[in-house]
């Protein structure tokens, strides 16, 4: 993950050396929906494989001033069809999401969003919603925290420092990640049990009540989405429950909020979580839109995949303005897609 983390960011400096931002809009697009999870004040310095996940305040508000001066119009996720469909747009726009309902989304985000004018979709997992969701991510990270040694089928691993804890994280992450679902979430389980980890309490503390997210719904600058009933990658799992953890995750929020649901977003979104099948099962929904974490910005040819919508992660490893103006040039997607505007699968 290092050498990974070193090409990424070695990668993302060039983009901006060049100056990509301002001569790439062949790469740009019509515009950009960013991905965000945490919002929050910085963690301290040490073990934090997760770390990835968040941004703080701060880095938020550098996002709304580099994307002011590039000449994004920020615009609710309720636009993107007519921005696609319609005529090449004299600026380039750009959606906020917020994806599985943390509670410090409303906390830390919301005040800054607000005070520039700036609309923004949530998506909401009903069963963290609930208090009863896994956040199997955080197990992991969890028990290998608290643990001097990680054991895991054959693996022995030592995890005394932080540079030991991160290497049996990456083990044991990737090495869950690559089977069935099911098999990880019993794995993650078992070791943060044995850790001592409340496993329950997780999505309680993290995460919106409904309570809460109904009093957050009044806001018109908030959209709520669905993001399915409990988080699964709906890929790993057969049709009918993928079917299930789409229709139903629409139908809890909208009886929750007492208004329609009208976007959706696949837990992971990777393809080995979201494909084809998934993407019609979305549309079949009557979700307007549905957006993956495949990265990419958007171009008119998306209007006729607006169940496939790739998004921009803004990632919490690289929280600089010149990573962001890299990004937000298009050019190292274009790259990363082999000059495909619109991904193919």
């Amino acid at each position: 993950m290092a050498l990974k983390g070193a090409i990424i960011r070695a990668g993302l400096a060039g983009s901006d050396l060049i100056r990509a931002h301002a001569w790439a809009r062949f790469a740009r697009g019509r515009g950009v929906i960013l991905t965000f999870h945490h919002v929050r004040p910085a963690p301290s310095e040490g073990f934090a494989p997760n770390r990835l996940l968040e941004i703080t305040p701060d880095f938020l508000e550098t996002v709304l001033e580099t994307l002011d001066a590039l000449g994004f119009e920020i615009v609710p996720l309720d636009a993107v069809p007519d921005r696609l469909a319609g005529p090449e747009p004299e600026r380039p726009f750009a959606v906020l999401t917020f994806d599985d309902g943390y509670r410090d989304n409303r906390d830390f985000a919301a005040p800054i969003l607000a005070r520039r004018g700036a609309p923004w979709t949530l998506f909401v997992t009903r069963d963290f919603a609930e208090g009863r969701g896994r956040f199997w991510w955080r197990e992991l990270e969890e028990a290998v925290r608290r643990a001097p040694r990680v054991r895991f089928a054959e693996l022995d691993l030592p995890a005394g420092t932080d540079r030991e804890k991160e290497r049996a994280f990456e083990a044991l992450y990737w090495r869950l990640r690559a089977g069935p679902e099911h098999a990880l979430r019993e794995a993650t389980r078992r070791l943060a049990e044995a850790a001592g980890v409340d496993v329950a309490g997780a999505a309680r503390d993290a995460c919106l009540t409904f309570p809460e997210l109904r009093d957050l719904a009044r806001d018109p600058a908030v959209t709520l989405g669905a993001h399915t009933l409990s988080h699964p990658m709906l890929a790993k799992g057969d049709e009918a429950t993928a079917r299930r953890e789409i229709v139903e995750s629409r139908a809890a929020l909208e009886a929750e909020i007492g208004a329609p649901v009208r976007h959706f977003a696949y837990p992971v979104g990777d393809p080995g979580s979201a494909g084809q099948r998934e993407f019609a099962l979305a549309r079949e929904a009557g979700f307007v839109t549905a957006v993956t974490t495949r990265p990419g910005h958007l171009f008119a040819a998306h209007a006729a995949r607006l169940h496939a919508l790739p998004r921009v992660s803004v990632n919490g490893l690289y929280q600089s303005a010149g990573a962001l103006r890299a990004l937000l040039s298009g050019l190292p997607f274009l790259v990363w897609n082999k000059g495909r505007r619109v991904a193919s699968g």
